[in-house]
């Protein structure tokens, strides 16, 4: 047989795999995405002014530098704006027993840059006001999966150590919900418990009764902005949810159990249409470094079912060390 007799059947049968693999329904396969920029890729893009842009088919935006979150976001396939005026996932609030470092982490000073595979790294080094230095990084997941990671480093050892992160939706997103162990809706079960006016106007919603004393030790009532909080049944799960309205998708924020000691929001239609999660809650020893995760998805309507799976999804991503 002559090389060009055998390289022409060689030719033939690739000829007949592409046909049959043209033919063959994709089923159950995942495309996650590239990493190099643009529409439809999970990575973010850096801007001269010092900001980062996305779309990942599915969100389209913009990340503020300096830890201030979603500035912009849109739902791509229902045009619907996920943002409010103060952004989704910024770094607000930071606390130790009874002190609070600074009006915002927002505010601080700091760096922020693109890591090679996509994601942004936004770096406060210590200073003369705060004896650590805290990361975030931003990555996405999936083209409706953005994870936050908080990595915090001390120069000296820090007492029940509190990131209060805080999401900022657009008023189409007026309905807050929380997954709590008992709720008093549904004769004591576990479920997703509207934060409605007559509960309180600022409702926390504890891991369970052993963090009431750091929510309690002081620190909410530092200036500016004291908040006196109603405090609510236990989380089932670290799972919040912000319901659109109409068309709009849900956004669903999340987090493992020992990284998240509380859920925080105002009540129903309440105008900052927020979602703030309290991250680490536990004493960091001089020279650790301590790491707490947060997810947020923002999906077409979902049932309480189909969250839960996401959650197990995210935990078990987790404990197999995928994230």
């Amino acid at each position: 047989m002559s090389v060009y007799s055998g390289t022409n059947r060689i030719t033939k049968a690739l000829c007949i795999i592409v046909v049959l693999c043209a033919m063959t329904p994709l089923v159950g396969l995942t495309f996650a995405g590239d990493v190099t920029g643009g529409a439809g890729k999970l990575s973010f893009t850096a801007n001269e002014d010092g900001g980062y842009e996305f779309n990942t088919g599915v969100l389209r935006g913009r990340l503020r530098e300096a830890g201030k979150g979603l500035s912009s976001a849109v739902h791509v396939p229902t045009g619907t704006t996920l943002n409010g005026v103060y952004g989704i996932l910024s770094y607000y609030r930071v606390f130790t027993t009874n002190k609070r470092y600074g009006t915002a982490a927002w505010s601080w000073p700091g760096t922020s840059k693109l890591l090679p595979d996509g994601a942004v790294q936004v770096t406060w080094p210590e200073g003369d006001d705060r004896p650590f230095e805290m990361i975030a990084i931003y990555r996405f997941r999936d083209s409706s999966t953005l994870d936050v990671e908080t990595i915090v480093k001390p120069g000296e050892d820090l007492s029940k150590f509190e990131v209060f992160l805080a999401s900022y939706f657009h008023e189409a997103f007026p309905l807050p919900q929380v997954y709590v162990a008992a709720s008093p809706e549904t004769e004591g079960k576990q479920a997703f418990l509207t934060a409605k006016k007559s509960f309180g106007n600022w409702q926390m919603f504890p891991r369970n009764e052993n963090v009431l004393p750091i929510i309690r030790d002081g620190r909410w009532q530092k200036e500016p902005s004291p908040v006196n909080w109603k405090i609510m049944p236990s989380m089932a799960m670290p799972i919040a949810l912000r319901r659109g309205t109409q068309a709009a998708p849900t956004a669903i924020l999340m987090a493992p159990p020992d990284d998240c000691f509380a859920i925080a929001t105002p009540y129903e239609g309440e105008g900052h249409y927020s979602m703030y999660f309290s991250l680490f809650g536990r004493d960091i020893k001089a020279g650790q470094t301590a790491r707490a995760r947060l997810r947020l998805v923002v999906a077409n309507k979902t049932s309480e079912r189909e969250i839960i799976d996401l959650y197990r999804k995210y935990i078990k991503e987790i404990a197999d060390g995928a994230i």
